[in-house]
């Protein structure tokens, strides 16, 4: 994926296949502590007024949904994790960019989903199957 991710392109998407392609990022060093000795500016920006308040109308904007779709409702055994699609920078964060706190650049996703676009791997992704009058598999 190259250039700038929007959430208007996003919910043109209609699969969750379609929407984790056009969002996973795959080279980045899962792992690798963010910002290194600066993670202090993480916990300050997460920590704010002003991020509380967008990730409250990303939730309500997404109805807690995985990748915002329809049947991807985020469990109540999972948390909501609010998932900037562009990579946010030291820099966005020192100079308070508006892209981090754009909800174009906001979708809510669960972990496993959110830990799957950083890696670009689908297949570490669980989900239920959908269920249909007479079925009897379990899960």
């Amino acid at each position: 994926m190259t250039g700038t991710r929007s959430y208007s392109e996003l919910s043109k998407l209609k699969t969750f296949e379609e929407r984790f392609e056009y969002l996973k990022i795959g080279d980045q060093n899962v792992g690798e502590e963010t910002f290194g000795g600066r993670r202090y500016l993480n916990q300050q920006f997460y920590s704010s007024h002003a991020w509380k308040k967008v990730r409250d109308e990303v939730i309500v904007r997404d109805l807690g949904r995985n990748l915002g779709l329809e049947g991807e409702e985020i469990g109540s055994g999972s948390k909501i994790l609010v998932h900037h699609m562009n990579p946010v920078t030291e820099t966005d964060l020192r100079e308070f960019r508006p892209c981090t706190l754009d909800p174009e650049n906001l979708i809510c996703v669960d972990k496993q989903t959110h830990d799957a676009i950083h890696y670009g791997d689908i297949s570490s992704i669980t989900r239920l199957e959908e269920r249909k009058p007479g079925d009897t598999k379990l899960w």
